[in-house]
């Protein structure tokens, strides 16, 4: 039997740290599965930090990495993996809105050869129709910009071991996991799975955050917002090819338009377009600079590792 490291990324969740260490542990104890739970505390405002050194006193399964500020869920998964010490790694929610049962479904078609199981979302559970609608378009957009279906993606997923190195080795700063876990390929499989509603707490997505989410990710991941400036440019283009030639049809006939109402319209629309490009391509160059600084991720400033892990290194 094969280590499996669970990674849980925590954002002010001190009231599920024992919960999901203790319903973790349960079933995956239950099916002698060898196991370390890898809390990442992404600069947590509450008393999370302080929930995980308990639970690590407690159980000598548990390891955590506390952040020295809050750098977003991407660094902290990326943190747990580069963390984890198993021969593969879930990643999954610490509210526990990821089903705790689907890991060891998962963990049977990694053992079966699968490299990598994506966790497919069935249903969203329960959500405002503000929420749903954000959500829905923030993944029809993110779909058509990365070329590929994120409409019931989710963080998640297990990883085999050299899934979890190839994600390591890339250098990128702004890394979007869902994505990259995709674009790696090797040996893919999926499993359903019912979002849960959560036991304590609120959630941290709110419709601006989706939307950030969203433009972060796809200026990471895809160059297809720079296509759109291109495709803006063309279609200028032919609009003034058009509007030239009527112009000149106008003034050979004898019958030029008066005023400038068309103008006005033309100087506004053109103007716009240019300003959003230049937005756009703004932005672009705004992530080329934080690429070029070449920061980490993120920076650790307490760590614990798991006993089962460093029983394994000896």
């Amino acid at each position: 039997m094969k280590l499996l490291s669970v990674i849980l990324p925590a954002y002010n969740e001190e009231k599920m740290i024992e919960k999901a260490r203790d319903t973790l542990g349960r079933i995956l104890s239950e099916q002698d599965i060898p196991y370390e739970i890898v809390f990442v505390d992404d600069g947590s405002k509450d008393q999370t930090w302080s929930e995980i050194e308990k639970a690590a006193e407690k159980d000598n399964h548990v390891a955590g990495v506390h952040f020295s500020r809050n750098f977003g869920k991407e660094s902290a998964m990326m943190a747990g993996l580069a963390s984890a010490g198993g021969d593969c790694c879930v990643v999954m929610d610490c509210d526990l809105q990821h089903p705790p049962e689907t890991v060891v479904e998962m963990y049977r078609l990694w053992e079966q050869g699968y490299e990598v199981v994506e966790g497919v979302k069935h249903s969203r559970g329960k959500e405002s129709l503000a929420h749903r609608a954000s959500a829905g378009m923030f993944y029809k957009i993110i779909s058509k910009a990365v070329g590929i279906d994120m409409s019931r993606a989710s963080d998640f997923k297990l990883l085999d071991r050299k899934a979890v190195d190839a994600l390591l080795e890339m250098p990128e700063r702004n890394a979007f996991f869902r994505a990259l876990s995709a674009w790696i390929g090797y040996k893919t499989t999926s499993v359903e799975f019912d979002v849960r509603e959560r036991e304590e707490g609120v959630s941290k997505w709110s419709t601006k955050s989706l939307i950030r989410y969203a433009i972060t990710n796809i200026v990471s991941f895809s160059s297809a917002p720079m296509q759109l400036v291109t495709g803006a440019g063309v279609f200028m283009f032919l609009l003034a090819v058009v509007l030239g030639i009527q112009t000149l049809v106008h003034y050979f006939t004898g019958n030029a338009v008066e005023g400038f109402t068309t103008v006005i319209l033309l100087l506004l629309l053109i103007g716009s377009i240019l300003m959003i490009s230049l937005g756009i391509i703004g932005y672009y160059i705004s992530k080329i600079y934080e690429e070029v600084k070449g920061r980490p991720r993120y920076l650790i400033s307490r760590k614990i590792d798991s006993q089962v892990k460093e029983q394994r290194n000896r």
